[in-house]
This record gives C-alpha cells, structure tokens and sequence, in this order.
C-alpha cells in the first residue's frame, strides 16, 4: 500500500495503519509498513476485526517470533479494534521493490 492510497482511507483505517507505522524493522531504520512488509490488511465493517497477512525481509530475520506479536499489540491499542489476527508469510518473498516512496528517500536510495 502506498501513501498515495492512504489518502481514499477512511479514519479508522488510517489510525490502524498509524498504528503499524510505530512497528520498526530492528535492521532497517524505516517502519514495517513502508518497507512493504504488510501484504494485506482487512477490516470487518461490522466487527471491526482487523487481519493483517505480513512477511519479513528474511526468514532468518531474528525477530521473526516478535515482529507479528508487535503488530497485534499495537493494532489492538486503536480505539475502536475487535479482535486482531496477524498471519506471517513468507510468499512472495520480501525484496527492496516493495519498499515505499518514503522509505526509498528516507535509506536515500531515490
């Protein structure tokens, strides 16, 4: 998802993506969500149960047992949440050119 998105959001959406945004890859100095870690995130209407299917940029990534653990908590903290599911996956694979705009000028890489 990129930022140019998150301007159609509606404001719980943007408050739980906030959210993912607090979350920091331990190796990389920019949030998961704009190193393109989260591949889906659903929101139930009704419920408002959230999902979130990420991945990590290695599977020998140390925090792997964490990261998603992390991401539940944080998710969990937006007022108005139900229950929070984080699904971890590792296909596709991870690569630089999921990284956002913001992360590719914040690693200076634009």
């Amino acid at each position: 998802m990129e930022s140019n998105k998150q301007t159609h959001l509606n404001p719980f959406e943007a408050r739980i993506i906030a959210a993912i945004k607090s979350v920091f890859d331990p190796e990389i100095p920019v949030n998961i969500y704009d190193l393109g870690l989260i591949y889906n995130l659903q929101i139930d209407e009704e419920t408002k149960d959230v999902y979130v299917l990420m991945t990590l940029t290695s599977p020998n990534c140390p925090v792997a047992e964490d990261m998603p653990d992390q991401v539940r908590d944080v998710v969990k903290l937006v007022e108005g949440v139900g229950s929070v599911r984080v699904e971890l996956t590792f296909e596709p694979p991870w690569d630089k050119d999921m990284l956002s705009q913001s992360a590719l000028l914040e690693l200076g890489l634009l």
